[in-house]
């Protein structure tokens, strides 16, 4: 099984990446791959829903999103990671999940999703619900802990004294090993879920 971890943050060994890989030490000790992308300090512009990816099946903007989207298709589960500094996530991450989501056409269904977020102080629980957004418009499930998904820390690596925030990334990460480990059985003894066509509508009629 295959965890690919984006780190969101423009900061390689921040907060964001101390959360992460507080999770990826749960996944090894679960023999689970895992694999921690560094997407927040790269140059990376938004879509502009020019709808090129429909026929290509993938972004006109060849850059590290196409680079991710193999990324994403073979693994199993995915972990966003993202600082807050104005009550949001990380633009630049936000730009990289949107085009990343919208221009892959693989079925992301029941693979596993979780969000993280580290702040000095407030504004988690926000970037946290923008996250989770993204997983469950493509019929991923999410992934819990034993609180909202956050750590607290301003200066790199300051949160290694939140240990609450800690133990909560231990429990998210023992809880999403779980979770793939049984929708694995799942899909062996009883198949992915049964889907109808899609029915797209608008409201201009």
């Amino acid at each position: 099984m295959k965890i690919l971890l984006i780190n969101g943050s423009p900061h390689a060994t921040g907060n964001t990446a101390l959360a992460l890989q507080e999770m990826a030490g749960i996944f090894a000790g679960q023999e689970i791959e895992t694999e921690i992308l560094h997407v927040g300090n790269r140059d990376i512009r938004g879509c502009i829903g020019c709808m090129a990816c429909s026929s290509t099946g993938k972004c006109a903007f060849n850059d590290i999103v196409n680079e991710a989207a193999a990324k994403f298709e073979a693994c199993d589960g995915l972990v966003v990671g993202s600082p807050v500094y104005y009550a949001s996530a990380n633009a630049t991450l936000v730009a990289f999940l949107t085009r990343l989501f919208y221009s892959t056409p693989f079925d992301k269904t029941m693979k596993v999703g979780a969000a993280v977020v580290a702040a000095r102080r407030g504004g988690l629980s926000a970037a946290f619900d923008e996250l989770n957004k993204f997983f469950t418009i493509s019929g991923m499930p999410v992934a819990s802990g034993q609180y909202w998904n956050s750590i607290h820390g301003r200066a790199p690596g300051e949160a290694e004294g939140d240990a609450e925030g800690l133990q909560g990334m231990r429990t998210l990460a023992k809880n999403m090993a779980f979770l793939m480990k049984s929708i694995a059985l799942g899909k062996e003894q009883f198949g992915l879920p049964e889907k109808e066509n899609r029915i797209s509508t608008n409201f201009i009629r």
